[in-house]
Formats: structure tokens, sequence, C-alpha cells
């Protein structure tokens, strides 16, 4: 039987950890100008999507069975409305023993799914399919760890 456990990281030394991820939804035209406008009938998008990035973060242990919990100490969630979709953009900072890529991952993807939950509605075909919408380019831009 193969042995299931988390990973032993007592012996590490305990230094700053910054990771960045970035993913991309794309969204018709009329829903991107219904967020910039406010008119989402289930409320502020940005807002919203920048809220359940950051408490996903914090629960990214709770929903990765090998991830550590971490002690957060900075979640950032930026989201940038583009032509053709939004781009949502985490960095997650922790002084700790392992990396904190798998939280900005979580932030990232829970915040592209927030959206995609709340402009659904806008985005369906007649036949109620999602022709057009998207989550794509879901990545770790950046994976810093330092002793200074």
């Amino acid at each position: 039987m193969t042995e299931i456990r988390m990973i032993d990281i007592s012996g590490k030394d305990i230094v700053l950890r910054e990771a960045i991820a970035e993913g991309f939804i794309k969204l018709k035209k009329d829903t991107i100008e219904k967020i910039t406008k406010r008119e989402i009938e289930k409320g502020d998008v940005i807002a919203t999507a920048k809220v359940a990035g950051i408490l996903a973060a914090k629960k990214t242990h709770e929903l990765l069975p090998m991830c550590h919990p971490i002690p957060l100490e900075y979640i950032n969630v930026e989201i940038e409305i583009e032509n053709d979709g939004l781009k949502v953009v985490s960095t997650v900072r922790a002084h700790y023993r392992t990396g904190v890529e798998m939280e900005a991952l979580t932030a990232t993807s829970i915040a592209l799914l927030t959206i995609w939950d709340m402009v659904k509605k806008y985005e369906k075909d007649e036949e109620g399919q999602y022709p057009l919408t998207e989550i794509s380019k879901i990545r770790v831009v950046s994976k810093i760890k330092s002793y200074g």
C-alpha cells in the first residue's frame, strides 16, 4: 500500500515566501460592459471576486489535502478589465517553511470561478450553453524565497 502523508517541512528555515499567480476569463463584450457599469444582478463582480479569492487563499489547506496550513501575512487579488475578458492576478506572502504558490493559484482560480458564477446569466446562448466563456492561462508568474 502506498503511504499517504504530508511532506515533513520541520527542518526547513522560516523565510519570506511570495507567489504571484494569474488567470483569465473570456467574456462577451456586453457582459464586460455590464460589469464596468455595475449592472450585474448578483452585485459588484470585481469586489466579490476579490473577497472570494482572499478567502480561498486562506482555505487552501482545507481544499488541497497535501498542503500545509500556512499563516498568510498578505493576500492581494487584482482584477483588470481587458477587451475580451478579465485578468486576475493574486499575490500571497508569508514567512514560513514552504512556498505559497498553491495559495496564489487557489485565490486566482476561485476569483475566476466567482466571476463566472456572477455573470453566467449573461454569458449563456439560446440553448443555455457557454460558447464563448472560458477560463484559461492560470499559472504561477513568480515565486520568491527571500532570506533577507
